[in-house]
This record gives structure tokens, sequence and C-alpha cells, in this order.
């Protein structure tokens, strides 16, 4: 028996089906499965391809879509050996005719029915199953991809001409960020570079190349905070990975895909905003080649690898709505080519390998230079090369697909008193903003912003300690300000800091006299 036979036969037995739901039933569900998959591709049932990648596919009652290769692989299973055609389904009854045995046997009944009273010609085995009970073990509804329509005329993601300039992209990152004027004004050209090339359609035969970039600096020092500032000012979308969870194919860990599928999550599934989009991998030192030659480094150099074509442009298939792939996830292709990658890592010890080479130089004799000359150097790292990353574990085809490369500045005292009081979002006025909800001022003394810098730069973890200071002495001020509502005016002083005193209190009638 052929493909035709058994798809004339499901055919039958979905028919029988339709009516006996009803056919009016059918029609007012499939108009309101239209309605809802409005504008998303269709998703395979069993292999999870969107439609773009197998193309037009077979829908059957139960809002169920199946790919040609997949129906023609469950016709082949059927023929092949799915089923016992042996003896069993080969026979004339079960195909629909009748044996002469069988036509006595009606003759004498009366009737052209088995004494079951099942019809012949139905394949019981196909026509026990139903599909759409099993919708709840499948692919997920929530996750749907927008269609993409190759004739139609659609508007550019990123307009050219609504990319500020340079110099108004650093403007804005002034306002929410202190210092690092070398890092800003880099990355302020580099994206607005990259999104000209995104928005270039000229046809003369000059192909601008990527400007993915690679940031180091010290923990802290706000290169988390610089990317989110800048996706946020341009409106695109930004998915921040981490790249210590990645590893080899086949191995336990985020596949190398799962930094795209991220993306495409960011970008509401919508393929076309997130090829243009920006992708942060923090913690890219993780991945350096590791030392140990005895172990396979399937966190190391393989991962480094596996991004090569990820950085460099390629068409990848990659999980909708997971950070792995599975036979429960749909898949969809997206391409690299303009998606701008950014690298950051602190990459501890590479101040060792800077020191070492700039101590090369050293000799014996009057003119020669100390070798603790640059121990006490907090910005060592703008001093590096190329070729310091590299002996540190990068290897040369990951750094070249990286051609921006800077340095962020150490934070110094001043710098963490400025970042506490100057951003629009700055710590001091968050807490401002807490209490003034309570109608209460807060005033922070310069002596006690000079205090908690200070005790912030001890910490060695950059701004991110200065938040833990002052959580640590603003608790007793946060429970006790809303039992009197008689307190005005709070003001952090230097001794309430270094815990050797308290802060001043004012209440609303002596407020009240001192500002009239």
């Amino acid at each position: 028996m052929g493909n035709n036979d058994f798809r004339e036969i499901i055919e039958e037995n979905v028919v029988d089906e339709t009516e006996a739901i009803g056919e009016a039933e059918v029609e007012a569900q499939e108009v309101s499965v239209e309605d809802d998959d409005k504008g998303y591709e269709d998703i395979c049932y069993i292999c999870h391809r969107t439609e773009r990648i197998v193309g037009k596919m077979i829908k059957i009652p139960g809002n169920i879509c199946i790919c040609n290769d997949c129906m023609q692989r469950t016709f082949d299973t059927m023929n092949y050996g799915g089923f016992p055609m042996d003896g069993f389904m080969m026979s004339p009854d079960m195909l629909g005719g009748h044996s002469k045995a069988a036509e006595g046997e009606d003759e004498e009944d009366g009737t052209k029915e088995k004494k079951s009273g099942k019809r012949l010609g139905k394949i019981p085995t196909i026509s026990m199953i139903n599909l759409a009970d099993l919708q709840g073990f499948g692919m997920p509804h929530a996750k749907k991809i927008k269609k993409r329509k190759p004739d139609e005329k659609r508007e550019p993601v990123i307009d050219i001409h609504n990319i500020p300039a340079p110099h108004k992209i650093k403007a804005s990152l002034d306002e929410y960020i202190v210092g690092q004027e070398h890092a800003k004004k880099v990355m302020s050209v580099a994206v607005y570079n990259h999104y000209k090339r995104v928005g270039d359609t000229s046809e003369d035969g000059i192909e601008i190349e990527k400007s993915n970039m690679l940031m180091i600096g010290p923990t802290g020092c706000g290169k988390t905070y610089l990317v989110k500032t800048l996706a946020k000012l341009l409106d695109v979308p930004l998915a921040i990975t981490d790249a210590t969870s990645l590893t080899e194919a086949g191995y336990i860990g985020d596949d190398i895909e799962s930094v795209v599928s991220k993306l495409l999550a960011a970008a509401d599934n919508d393929v076309d905003r997130a090829e243009q989009g920006i992708i942060f991998i923090d913690e890219i030192d993780k991945i350096a080649k590791k030392r140990n030659a005895n172990q396979r480094d399937v966190s190391g150099e393989s991962v480094q690898q596996g991004m090569l074509k990820l950085l460099e442009g390629a068409e990848v298939e990659v999980p909708v709505g997971a950070s792995s792939k599975n036979a429960m996830v749909p898949m969809t292709t997206i391409n690299t080519k303009n998606i701008l990658f950014i690298c950051g890592g602190a990459f501890p010890d590479l101040d060792e390998i800077i020191k070492e080479r700039l101590n090369k130089a050293a000799a014996i004799g009057f003119k020669s230079d100390l070798k603790d000359k640059y121990d006490k150097d907090e910005n060592i790292l703008q001093k590096a090369t190329t070729e310091d990353v590299r002996k540190f574990g990068m290897i040369p085809e990951f750094l070249g697909r990286l051609p921006v490369m800077f340095t962020l500045e150490a934070l110094t005292e001043d710098m963490l008193v400025r970042i506490l009081t100057e951003p629009k979002n700055a710590i001091v006025k968050q807490y401002q903003k807490l209490l003034g909800m309570d109608e209460v001022k807060l005033e922070f003394a310069q002596e006690a912003l000079e205090s908690i810098a200070k005790s912030a730069k001890e910490k060695k973890v950059g701004a991110r300690a200065l938040r833990s200071i002052i959580e640590e002495f603003m608790l007793d001020i946060m429970y006790e300000i809303p039992k009197d509502e008689n307190i005005g005016m709070v003001t952090i002083t230097k001794e309430y800091v270094e815990k050797t005193g308290g802060p001043q209190i004012q209440m609303r009638g002596c407020l009240a006299i001192e500002q009239k």
C-alpha cells in the first residue's frame, strides 16, 4: 500500500471527525485562531521549525500545523514498519473492500456493516489519536514569531536620520555617567558608525565592516551601566548575557546561540528588530584559554571559536524562549550581520602581564626603571595592548573580530562623591525621593559624602560599594521616620556615617520658622 492510499484514509477520518464536531463550530474556531495568529508565523507541531524555514504547512483540525517533511516522514514510517501491515492493515476489510466471505456474511445479516457496528475502511490506530488533546505537551503557544513578508515594503527599523551625532550621544551619557570621558567618546563614535552601516542602502560596492567593541575595566567602574544607558538612549533591543555559563555544544550549560536568543526575546520575538540590536557579553574574560592543557577546555577556547561566526556575521538557528536547543522548543533563523556585539570584562591579573612587559626595559644602572614603578598605578589597564590580552588567554581570531578596544578608568574618591549626587539616577536622589513621599527632606553634608566615598574606595569593588554603605546607615532612619509625623528634615553627618554620632533632625515647626 502506497502513501496516496494512507492520505485518502487519513483525509476520510479527518472529514468524519469534522462532521462529528459540527461544521459551524469548526468554522468559528478557525476564524478565532486566524485572528489570534494574524501576523505570526506557523510552527510545525512535530519539529518546531517556523514557516519561513520549512515553507507552507499542512493544517489539520485543532489548530495544528505540520510541515511537509514531517508529514512525509510520518507516511514513510507507516508504510515501512510503523504499523503492523501484514495480515492486519493490508487486508481488504481494513482498506474498505469486502472479501467474498464478508459479503456472504453481510447478505445473511442483511447489512453491510460488521457485527461490531463499525464501518469498514477506517484505521482504528489513527482515529483514536486526537492531536488537539496533546497540545499541552507540545510547543508553548506563548512563544510566537512574527511573520516576514519579503514582498512587503517595510520601513527600516533603524532610521539613520534619527540617530543622534556622536557629540549628542556623549552629552546624553554625561547626564547619567560620571567620568569615563574616553570610553564614552569611543562608544559614541562606534555606535554611530555602526548604525550608519546598518542604514546604508547605497550600491557602490563599498561594504563597511562591523565595529564590535571590547571593554576592559576594573569591577564596579560602570561597564554594564554604560551599555544599558546607551541602549536606552537609542531605543534599540538590548540583551545582556554572561559568558560564564557558555559551554561548547554537547556539554551542560548554555549554547553559544543563547546570546542571540536572549536578544530575540528582548525584541519581543521580532526578528527584524533583533537583527539590528545590541548584545553585551559580560565577564568575557572568563572564557579565556585554560593554562592546564591536561583537561578538555569546554568553556574556554572552544567557546571563543564558536563565537567567531556570531561576531563576524552569519545566519544561525536559535531557540525561541529557551537557552538551549531541544525537541520541544521552536527554532528560527537570525542573521547576526547587523548586530553590534560589545564584550566587557575586568580581566583580573592582566595588570601583572602589563607590568611584566613594561619592566622588560629595566636594567642595572642609574638610568634603569624600578620594578615597582607601576605597582601603585590604578590605571595600569589603560596601557593594555592586544598582545597583552592575547597572553591573558584570548585567541587572535577572537580579538580580530573586536577591532575597537578601550579601557575604563578606575574610580577615584572624587569620582565616587560625584556619583553619589550628580547623575540623574544618583543614589542620594533616590533616597531623597523615598523620604519625600513621607514629606521629609533629606540632606547629606559634604563631609558625610566624602566619608562614604572613602569607605567605598577601601572596599575595592567600585561604585557597587556605595549602595551597600548607604543602605547600612539609612536602615534606622527609614525605619524610624514613619513613626513620627513631626519630623520635617534629616541631615546625614560625617559622625553618623562613621558611627561616632547621630544625624541632625529638625521638626516641622522649627523648619517652618527657619524658612520664614
